[in-house]
């Protein structure tokens, strides 16, 4: 009976221990420890010997979520037919974790070598163990230990129990376990927010250039500022108006010069194929002819500036002298808005 037991607690270990374990990145815990305990002693009906107490001594490393390692050295004693028994010995251990937690459940294979001494009559021989037990901590720095294990011990003909030299025993172990330093505690990784995706606006609703056709419909963004328009927020029709030449002359004004290069910088970054008329035109003081060759010389002027200005439109310049007034000549109010530059955009 005790050795098909013990062949099952061997069988769910080996099992257990073959499983491939996946280590947890935020599992930092990898302290020593050591590991006091006593032990009880069920002797199989091969030693003929009662049941005994023993004791010992583990040192230990936790490896990662599911491993330990451990050198365990053990005392046991207990009486037989053929007298006392003494048992001192050590193994390697493997313990394997399901889980770690406060209760902790695992699984435990162990090799070493055992000196058994029955009376007299010592020898040395190899052990082998394997069973499963369960931590239950307390503290970070206390746990309460328990397992059963199987042992399988062979003396190597050391003869110390007359007719064999194969015993198989159970034992329970009690004890705790100290691991020594504090315990680590995982840091949160810091998750950066997610930003919201940008809501986009309504094209329907924005008109960046102000010229009266929202963002959807406007075929020319960036129109020239008191440009007159089409429906597609194009730019047919540019009045300048004020004192833009020097008297009786078609040199620019610092003034001019200044509206101009507004006008070129517009033309340059929102290019278009359109022709450009640059119209000049004139008030009624003088005779029509000199009012129409100086309109003539002002448009070429603004021409020149704005080719200067890196305008790559094909700019036409036209004189209409007097001819076209929009305001009163009769007035000075009216002779001053009709002195005048127009760029006009032909439509082919």
């Amino acid at each position: 009976m005790l050795k098909r037991k013990v062949l099952t607690i061997a069988t769910l270990t080996s099992a257990s221990l073959l499983s491939v374990a996946q280590a947890d990145d935020q599992f930092l815990d990898d302290r020593w420890y050591i590991a006091p305990f006593a032990s009880f002693v069920k002797t199989g009906g091969d030693r003929n010997a009662s049941d005994g107490w023993g004791g010992g001594m583990g040192i230990g490393k936790i490896i990662d979520k599911h491993f330990n390692i451990e050198i365990k050295g053990f005392y046991e004693e207990f009486g037989g037919a053929n007298g006392p028994w003494s048992l001192t010995g050590g193994t390697a251990d493997l313990h394997y974790y399901f889980f770690r937690d406060k209760f902790s459940p695992y699984t435990v294979i162990g090799l070493g070598g055992m000196n058994s001494c029955a009376s007299a009559n010592c020898g040395a021989g190899f052990i082998g163990e394997a069973g499963a037990g369960f931590t239950y901590e307390l503290h970070d720095n206390f746990l309460i230990r328990s397992d059963v294990r199987y042992r399988y011990n062979n003396n190597l003909n050391a003869q110390v129990q007359p007719g064999t030299d194969e015993f198989h025993d159970m034992t329970v172990n009690v004890g705790f376990v100290i691991p020594f330093g504090a315990k680590p505690v995982s840091v949160a990784k810091f998750e950066p927010p997610i930003a919201a995706a940008p809501v986009e606006a309504d094209c329907s609703t924005l008109d960046d250039d102000s010229d009266g056709v929202n963002n959807c419909l406007d075929r020319c963004p960036g129109t020239i500022k008191d440009s007159k328009i089409d429906a597609n927020g194009c730019p047919i029709r540019l009045i300048l108006k004020g004192q833009h030449f020097k008297y009786d002359s078609a040199e620019l004004t610092l003034n001019a010069q200044s509206i101009l290069d507004g006008v070129a910088e517009n033309l340059v970054t929102y290019p278009q194929k359109n022709d450009i008329e640059v119209q000049g035109h004139a008030s009624s003081e003088g005779t029509n002819n000199y009012n129409m060759a100086l309109s003539q010389r002002r448009a070429h002027s603004v021409v020149e500036y704005l080719k200067l200005k890196g305008v790559s439109n094909r700019l036409i310049a036209k004189g209409y002298g007097e001819t076209q007034p929009i305001a009163d000549n009769g007035t000075e109010a009216g002779k001053s808005e009709n002195r005048r530059v127009e760029l006009i955009w032909i439509e082919y």
